[in-house]
């Protein structure tokens, strides 16, 4: 890297940079869906916030990223075999198992993958610890990496704080990102914004056209 490049908040440069979507899929994003949160009825915050502010921000980002021709990843809960032996412990303790034969474990149409987009399934938090992303990335040549999705405390959090560690140049889009309570979002971005560029959709969206106009 040199000095043009040795910020969290650098300009993102074509053909190294990659918009990453955490686990937005059906099963936690429509109400009803969700076995471990039977409680949450549709006009719980968390469905409020993801259908007004999250979904179409990330709507937004995605038209964005794929504009500017930069590399788009989803990754998504989901087991590889149908009984979910093939989960972490922690997600067999929990528990948590998205089976691959269901419909609803997928991203809605609208974030859905398009082309040669790439889906990662995850058996765990951490999309790093149980998959081969960081392989894929590098590969790709991928040095500036954009994050959203959900939950902002748990899997958004951990997916910054490991790609940082691994070397890449995070962006976390602050309101393309969501969790139970804004409490709970306000405290976890405080706590991993060290981390990563702090930004929101408009000013990553502007980033983005400011990389295609310039290619």
């Amino acid at each position: 890297m040199n000095a043009k490049t040795m910020s969290r908040d650098a300009a993102y440069q074509l053909g190294e940079t990659a918009l990453l979507l955490v686990d937005m899929q059906r099963v936690w994003l429509e109400p009803g869906l969700d076995p471990d949160h039977p409680e949450r009825a549709p006009d719980h915050y968390f469905y409020r916030q993801t259908a007004s502010v999250t979904v179409p921000n990330n709507e937004r980002l995605l038209e964005a990223a794929r504009a500017a021709g930069i590399e788009v990843v989803h990754t998504i809960i989901q087991s590889l075999t149908e009984d979910g032996r093939d989960r972490s412990l922690d997600h067999k303790l929990t528990p948590i198992h998205i089976a691959p034969s269901r419909p609803e474990g997928l991203p809605p149409k609208s974030l859905a993958p398009v082309g040669d987009e790439i889906l990662i399934p995850k058996t765990s938090s951490g999309v790093f610890n149980s998959t081969n992303i960081d392989y894929l990335l590098k590969n790709l040549g991928i040095r500036y990496l954009i994050i959203t999705g959900i939950m902002t405390d748990q899997c958004v959090d951990m997916a910054v704080r490991d790609a940082a560690d691994r070397g890449y140049l995070v962006t976390c889009v602050t309101d393309a990102c969501a969790t139970a309570s804004p409490e709970r979002h306000e405290t976890a971005l405080k706590a991993f914004g060290g981390y990563c560029w702090l930004a929101d959709t408009d000013a990553v969206i502007a980033r983005l056209s400011r990389m295609k106009e310039a290619a």
